[in-house]
């Protein structure tokens, strides 16, 4: 039993009982300490760093998709499915995963999530055929949701509720860096470099596994933050059925369940295509990889702004809605040609702020809400992404199936700005859980 204790990771809870230091041993913090400020930002830094490995590896496909049809002799159909395969395992895994990281912790949450993404990727780069990649990629899917809902988990546990919004924008302008690269890095310099995609793939697997490793080592040193909670943990009927009774019956979760599920729908579908889409009307590759990495630049300014502005002026109902309103706009803009192609950065940058607005929000508006809080976040974050991903799996999939019966993207791009503009209206019927009046 002592030699148990003695292995067991740092964050655990022990007893205020002391034991006698190990000779020649730098002695820590009792475990029973709380992180610094210092802990918790670099904890969370490097939890974006796993958001921004899973993105990069996750957007390399579509970043590459037009030289992976050619070379595995898809259709539109298959590229769609494996453009939306991550989103797809959201669907029946992401209620699971939200359930079992508010028992198991966030941190072994990420660790397995950031693993299983090495893997699925160094796989990806030998993939033979489509139903190996679609494999490979559906298991990349399976990591993905450990990490999605063990970061707002873990922002709840380090930080008071009115800064998890805050909290969220700093993992996912990482994340948000790591699609960015994927578009504007790895497809016009490092793919080139390396040799094409598959060494790609591989090279970035092999990086990803390194900042699992590195994940390891911090989620281990560091203790369990000041607002962990102690809520009912077991792995009974009752108490699952319990938290999802809670979470499912909740008004405002409702709404976001909708909001995310057509967020979801335009993000994917925008960002799997858009390089694809501005290929065929002629544009060379690497000014359509650089236009598409602008995606992320407004969602890196959408990330920042609006949970500040939603912070300061309680003003979740209005930050909702104009965010769906500005993507829908921006959405609308991909149909135009405008004579100068880089004119089209306007409405790509317009998307962009409206989904890195609300991407945020999602994910910090739970742990405000009465009945949810911190101690359910996982739960209710897993139910908006498990039933939200059928949106972002269906938006590259309609995309893809559209332009194989009409040959045109325009009608997927017109479901698309619907989407945007039905997340609009589920921010005007939710509540402000913040609003000062």
């Amino acid at each position: 039993m002592d030699i148990l204790v003695v292995f067991r990771p740092r964050y655990t809870t022990f007893s205020a009982e002391k034991t006698a230091p190990i000779p020649g041993a730098v002695e820590r913090r009792t475990m029973s300490a709380r992180p610094t400020t210092i802990e918790n930002a670099v904890l969370l830094s490097l939890g974006g760093l796993c958001y921004g490995a899973l993105f990069f590896t996750w957007f390399s496909l579509p970043a590459y998709l037009a030289p992976v049809m050619d070379a595995l002799g898809l259709s539109g159909v298959q590229a769609g499915l494996l453009a939306g395969a991550i989103p797809l395992m959201y669907i029946p895994l992401g209620l699971a995963s939200g359930l079992l990281i508010d028992r198991i912790g966030a941190r072994l949450g990420i660790g397995i999530g950031i693993t299983l993404t090495a893997i699925g990727q160094v796989g990806r780069a030998f993939a033979p055929d489509f139903p190996t990649m679609l494999a490979l990629t559906l298991l990349m899917g399976v990591g993905a949701t450990g990490i999605t809902f063990g970061l707002p988990k873990l922002a709840a546990e380090l930080y008071p509720s009115r800064l998890v919004g805050r909290a969220a924008s700093v993992y996912l302008i990482v994340a948000y860096a790591g699609s960015a690269a994927a578009f504007s890095i790895g497809r016009p310099f490092i793919g080139p470099i390396l040799g094409g995609w598959r060494p790609l793939f591989f090279a970035s697997g092999l990086v990803t596994l390194g900042v699992a490793v590195l994940w390891a080592i911090l989620a281990w040193y560091v203790p369990p933050g000041r607002h962990t909670t102690d809520g009912d943990g077991a792995f009974t009927l009752t108490s699952l059925s319990t938290d999802i009774r809670a979470v499912i019956g909740h008004r405002d979760l409702q709404l976001l369940i909708v909001l995310g599920t057509m967020y979801l729908f335009v993000l994917h579908g925008v960002q799997s295509w858009l390089v694809t889409v501005l290929e065929v009307r002629g544009i060379d590759p690497g000014i359509a990889g650089s236009v598409t990495a602008l995606l992320v630049v407004g969602q890196t300014i959408g990330v920042l702004a609006v949970p500040a502005f939603t912070e300061r002026f309680g003003r979740t109902r209005a930050s909702l809605t104009g965010c769906g309103i500005l993507g829908a706009i921006g959405v609308l803009g991909l149909l135009t040609t405008p004579s100068f192609v880089l004119l089209l950065a306007i409405p790509v940058l317009l998307i962009g702020f409206g989904m890195g607005g609300l991407a945020p929000l999602i994910r910090s508006v739970p742990v405000a809400l009465d009945g949810i809080g911190p101690s359910l976040t996982g739960t209710a974050v897993g139910i908006i992404f498990a039933i939200g991903e059928i949106g972002g799996f269906l938006g590259p999939v309609l995309i893809g199936t559209l332009r194989d019966l009409t040959g045109s993207f325009t009608p997927g791009i017109v479901l698309c700005a619907i989407a945007a503009l039905v997340a609009a209206l589920a921010g005007v019927a939710i509540s402000d859980p913040n609003s000062t009046g």
